[in-house]
């Protein structure tokens, strides 16, 4: 394993804990700040709009084949042009955390059934739901204690999920009808703990390293490849962008040696390109 000292591009500074980013075909990055709420869009250019005011929790975003974009929080919504779709709720979840899409533009989504900013918070597990058609959800399954990251491989056969609260990146298979068996650990972090990950064109997962100060890249095999530093110690999510997707952004909490610049997105190159999100369509 290499610790990789690249070169790293502050994008944005001075929010709280920045999540979900999300970069569209024109370069336009979206991101979040979970706990002080809003969402925003960084054009190429730098200027920064807000897309969502105040909304708070929303740890995971997806652009959407219709237009706007899908967020989470205490519902799983879609905003386009400042209006505001519920595509999913639960009246015993009080919200949801990262999320992604398959390659139909299923929305799959972790519920979070307790605040993990609460002082001696009790972790109560919660579920990955699969968001088909509008109100309607599957249960993949249960017993993650804090969700946070998801993705696919390449062939979309394995589905990766973080679990930040045992320090585990999960691993399912994925039949071709959908079903998804066969739990097992993936990886368990030397450092830090999972939160956000993203996969590359090679099979390797991008898994950020809250607390340690980087992003940990494993091999399909579960190896650890190498780690990425970034001048932040709690790395919340990691995406990939730009017209050969090799540009990776990782996305940070207000947990900087430099407290002054707060939750920050820094922007780096990638060894390899990462794998095209699907958009949402539900």
């Amino acid at each position: 394993m290499s610790t990789a000292h690249c070169e790293v591009e502050t994008l944005v500074t001075g929010y709280g804990l920045v999540e979900g980013p999300r970069v569209d075909a024109e370069n336009r990055l979206y991101f979040s700040d979970a706990r002080l709420g809003g969402v925003y869009c960084r054009a190429p250019g730098g200027e920064i709009e807000t897309v969502i005011p105040k909304r708070r929790g929303v740890g995971g975003i997806a652009l959407h084949a219709a237009g706007g974009i899908v967020v989470s929080g205490k519902n799983i919504c879609h905003v386009r042009d400042g209006v505001s779709r519920i595509v999913f709720e639960l009246e015993d979840v009080p919200g949801f955390n990262d999320l992604f899409t398959d390659s139909q533009g299923r929305i799959l989504v972790g519920s979070q059934r307790y605040s993990p900013f609460a002082k001696d918070a009790e972790v109560i597990p919660g579920e990955l739901y699969r968001i088909g058609s509008e109100g309607k959800a599957e249960t993949l399954y249960d017993d993650v204690g804090l969700t946070n990251g998801i993705g696919f491989s390449p062939d979309g056969r394995r589905l990766y999920h973080s679990d930040s609260a045992r320090n585990q990146v999960l691993v399912h298979d994925v039949a071709e009808d959908g079903a998804v068996t066969n739990r097992r650990v993936f990886v368990e972090l030397p450092r830090g703990a999972p939160d956000g990950l993203a996969v590359d064109e090679e099979g390797c997962v991008w898994v950020a390293a809250f607390g340690a100060g980087g992003v940990t890249r494993f091999t399909p095999a579960g190896d650890l490849e190498r780690h990425l530093e970034v001048p932040a110690r709690g790395v919340a999510s990691v995406c990939f962008g730009g017209s050969d997707l090799r540009d990776l952004y990782v996305a940070t909490a207000d947990k900087s040696s430099e407290h002054a610049r707060g939750g920050s997105i820094f922007r780096t190159r990638a060894p390899a390109p990462g794998l095209a999100v699907p958009l949402a369509r539900v």
